[in-house]
């Protein structure tokens, strides 16, 4: 397995853990300051931390999906 996959796999690990441990820690809580009712500062600040971890995963994600495609679709087109 290229490098470029096992990036992909691990940064997509990490946003499902990062996304599952936000639905468990702080079930509820949106990551802005302003709400209709209020939050514990606390909590926010949990799920804003949890909400950066799974939106830099994603890009990361996105990213390492693009260059092992494509390195991999050069390495086809290419042959043996």
């Amino acid at each position: 397995m290229s490098d470029g996959w096992r990036l992909f796999l691990i940064s997509a690990a990490v946003l499902g853990g990062a996304s599952a441990l936000e639905k468990l820690f702080v079930p509820g809580i949106v990551p802005v300051a302003f709400a209709d009712e209020p939050q514990p500062l606390w909590a926010v600040e949990t799920a804003f931390v949890f909400r950066a971890i799974e939106l830099i995963a994603a890009g990361i994600a996105i990213i390492s999906f693009t260059l092992a495609m494509t390195a991999s679709m050069k390495r086809r087109r290419d042959g043996p």
